[in-house]
Formats: structure tokens, sequence, C-alpha cells
């Protein structure tokens, strides 16, 4: 009998997205090949904090127009800044390719939650992914904070803020609580 470590080989993934300078804004990501629908692409990453770490972290960037933060349920949000992927430069858009699910814990271990982007459409090689980033803000909307969370993603019905309206209950989403209630 021969003695000797046991390996699992995994398949190796070919590359599907990368990031590079964005039409939209700033960074983006990419298909690298096409992407069928329903397909889950990416997780994304980042430091995990509560809601009140967040806000005391993050309390003066209200009016950069600019978040890495990501609501992941009551208790948490993902930080993208810290240990992030490339999952952060993923824009918005107003009519957006790809959505942001929410995926619970099966042990009910809110610390485990995850976001993960998939592809609501055949993407195309080349194609920009984007979603909803459904960010609500805590105070009214006036047209300084729209103009701040401007959207710059040129769609016909282009609602020109990536802000929305307030909901009553809490939901999944980008930025963080402080700027925003989230439904």
């Amino acid at each position: 009998m021969i003695a000797g470590p046991i390996f699992t080989l995994r398949p190796i993934m070919p590359k599907r997205i990368a990031m590079r300078r964005s039409p939209i804004h700033g960074n983006g990501v990419f298909a690298l090949t096409d992407i069928p629908a329903g397909t889950e692409i990416i997780e994304y990453l980042g430091r995990l904090l509560t809601h009140a770490q967040a806000d005391r972290l993050y309390a003066n960037t209200g009016d950069t127009g600019h978040t890495f933060l990501f609501t992941l349920n009551d208790r948490y949000v993902i930080d993208a800044n810290v240990d992030g992927n490339i999952a952060r430069w993923i824009n918005h858009s107003c009519a957006p390719n790809c959505r942001a699910s929410h995926e619970e814990n099966t042990s009910g271990d809110p610390r485990k939650d995850r976001v993960v982007i998939e592809s609501l459409r055949k993407l195309r090689e080349g194609e920009e992914l984007t979603y909803d980033y459904g960010i609500v803000l805590a105070e009214r909307l006036t047209p300084r904070l729209k103009a701040i969370w401007a959207c710059r993603c040129g769609k016909k019905g282009c609602t020109g803020t990536i802000l929305k309206p307030k909901r009553k209950k809490q939901g999944v989403g980008k930025g963080s609580r402080q700027q925003r209630e989230r439904s």
C-alpha cells in the first residue's frame, strides 16, 4: 500500500468576467464570454460589518455618490472596500442585465448570508454587467441628492438617479444604512 496525500481535482472554470474602464462610470465589469440567462456570475465579497460599524466608518461619505457597501440583511453590511472582489465594480443601470440576489444561510446564521450577482438574460461577450442598486436614502430625495447619486446608464427610460423612493420593508441593496432607509 502506498501512503500519501489524496488530491481532489476540481475542473478549471474559464474566466467569465473582467474589470476594465466603463463608458457608464469609472470601472465596470464585462463578460469575457457569452453567459446564459439565470447564471450565478459572482458573489459580492468584502469585510462583514454591522450597520452601526458601517455608519461610524462611513459617516461622512454620503455626499460622494459612491459606495462599496452592500446591505446583506437587517444586521450586517458587506464592505467591499476591504477584501472586496471585482463585483464591487459592477455599475448601476435603469435597464439592468443582472440582479443582486440575497441568499440566506440554511443554518440561520445571518453572518453567513450571501449576495450573488446573476444574469437576468443572456449576456454577450464584451457586454458590461449592470444591476439596479436600489439605494434608498433616509432623507427626502432632493434635486441635490439626485444629482449626487446621478445615473449615467444612458438607457431609454433612465430615471437620472440611482436612488429609489422609500419603501416600508427591509431588503438587500447597495449603500450604507446611514445613507438610506432599506425596504
